[in-house]
C-alpha cells in the first residue's frame, strides 16, 4: 500500500493507492464512519489485477474537513472525485455506504468517467427516498439519521472512547473483523478527524426520514438525470440491518444494465467480513 496526498481543489486530501499504476484504474469509495483504509482487505485481493484507489474522503482522516455543513453537498463530495479522476477517466468505481452516494452521483452526472460501477450495500437516492418516506420499516432502520443531525450528536459519540459511535454502527451486526490493528487504525482516524466533518454528510443530505408509521409524500427528484448507463454490479449482504431490501428495490428502473448478487451469512460490512469473495465476485463480473 502506498500512501500520498493529493492536492484537490486547493485542499489536502489522503489517498491510499494497491497495485501497479499501469493496470486498469479501480476507484473505492468509503462511507461512514471509515476511511481509505477500510478498503484495505479487499484492494489487496484485487492488487495483482487492478490499480486501486482508495480516497479519504472530505471530513475524513487527513483529508479537508471544512466545518460548515454547506461544505458537504453531494455536489462537493462529487466534485472531489471528479478532480481525483482528472484526466485518467473513465474509471472502475466501487462505492459502500456513504460512498455509494458519491459513486452513483458521479456516475448520474459524469458518466464519461465511471465504465463500471460496483456497489456494495450501498443506495440510489431514489430508491432510498421512497423507502424512507412510506413511514415503514426503513423508516425505522433509518431514526439514526434524525438523531445524527442533532447539534452536538459528534461529542456525544466521541465519548467514553467513541463507545456510543461503536454502539450505533454495530448494532445487530457482525463486528468480528474490528478488533487488534483494525480497531486501532479506525479510532486514530476519528482522532485525527474529528467527527464533526463525517456527520455533516448526514445534516447536509436532502433526504427525508419519516418517522414511523407516518409517511410523508415523496420529494420531487430529478429523475432522468439519476439514470445509471453504465454496466451496473450490486453486491448485497443479506443481514444488512441499517439498509434493508425494500431500500433497493426497483433499481432496475435507473440502472438497465444491472447485476444483483446477494451474500448470505454477511450484512452491512461485507467487504470486511467476506473479502476473498467480493473479489472474487467482482474479478469475475468485470472479465
Amino acid at each position: 500500500m502506498r500512501l500520498s496526498t493529493c492536492d484537490l481543489g486547493g485542499h489536502d486530501f489522503t489517498v491510499r493507492e494497491w497495485g501497479a499504476s499501469g493496470l486498469t484504474k479501480v476507484l473505492m469509495l468509503h462511507g461512514f464512519p471509515e476511511y481509505g483504509g477500510a478498503w484495505d482487505a479487499l484492494a489487496k485481493r484485487l492488487a495483482n489485477h487492478f490499480h486501486c484507489i482508495a480516497p479519504d474522503q472530505r471530513g475524513y482522516g487527513a483529508s479537508f474537513a471544512p466545518y460548515d455543513v454547506g461544505a458537504y453537498s453531494m455536489k462537493n463530495l462529487v466534485g472531489d472525485i471528479v478532480q481525483l479522476i482528472g484526466d485518467d477517466g473513465p474509471v472502475i468505481v466501487i462505492g459502500h455506504d456513504w460512498g455509494a452516494s458519491v459513486a452513483y452521483g458521479l456516475a448520474t452526472s459524469r458518466p464519461d468517467l465511471v465504465s463500471h460501477l460496483i456497489i456494495a450495500n450501498g443506495v440510489h437516492p431514489v430508491p432510498f427516498q421512497r423507502a424512507m418516506a412510506a413511514g415503514g420499516a426503513q423508516s425505522r432502520a433509518s431514526q439514526y439519521i434524525n438523531a445524527l443531525r442533532r447539534d452536538g450528536s459528534e461529542d456525544v459519540l466521541a465519548q467514553d472512547d467513541f463507545a456510543r459511535l461503536m454502539q450505533l454502527f454495530s448494532a445487530h451486526m457482525d463486528m468480528s473483523w474490528l478488533q487488534g490493528d483494525v480497531l486501532d487504525a479506525q479510532k486514530a482516524i476519528w482522532r485525527q478527524s474529528g467527527l464533526r466533518g463525517m456527520i455533516n454528510w448526514y445534516r447536509a443530505s436532502p433526504l427525508i426520514v419519516a418517522d414511523p408509521g407516518v409517511p410523508v409524500p415523496m420529494p420531487d427528484l430529478p429523475l432522468d438525470r439519476l439514470r445509471v448507463h453504465c454496466p451496473h454490479l450490486l453486491i448485497w449482504g443479506e443481514g444488512d440491518t441499517a439498509l434493508l431490501p425494500v431500500s433497493h428495490e426497483g433499481l432496475e428502473a435507473f440502472a438497465p444494465d444491472l447485476t444483483r448478487v446477494s451474500v448470505p451469512h454477511a450484512d452491512h460490512w461485507v467487504m470486511h467480513q467476506t473479502p476473498d469473495k467480493i473479489a472474487a465476485i467482482i474479478k469475475n463480473w468485470l472479465t
